[in-house]
């Protein structure tokens, strides 16, 4: 009877929507919440992302994402364009946690 318990409980905890920054990149454009373009360079972005490899360490709107598998899950979904001019948040992947954050705090708004 324990297990029951136990696993419904479960269940129910993954019914709850993820904290942070939780994003679902969609097939198609019409999908997505928010159009973002990977920039090349640092300067050329909006936000700086660093990739979580857990849920737990993307928390907050400071570009600490971390990609679910569902769209079910996710906090935003996006979807990545080909060219700048088609995007509304431009972004540059960064290798550490302590690089990620803001450049241009006026697009926060997107992520909320």
């Amino acid at each position: 009877m324990y297990k029951i318990y136990a696993g419904l409980v479960f269940w129910l905890l993954a019914q709850l929507p993820a904290a942070g920054q939780a994003v679902f990149t969609t097939a198609y454009a019409h999908q997505a919440e928010v159009k973002v373009w990977v920039a090349a360079y640092e300067n050329q972005a909006h936000l700086n992302v660093w990739k979580a490899a857990y849920q737990h360490q993307a928390e907050g709107n400071e570009g600490h994402w971390f990609f679910t598998d569902y769209a079910h899950q996710a906090q935003k979904k996006i979807f990545f364009v080909d060219h700048a001019h088609q995007a509304h948040l431009k972004v540059f992947f960064v290798d550490q946690a302590y690089q990620a954050g803001w450049r241009r705090p006026e697009r926060k708004h997107l992520l909320y």
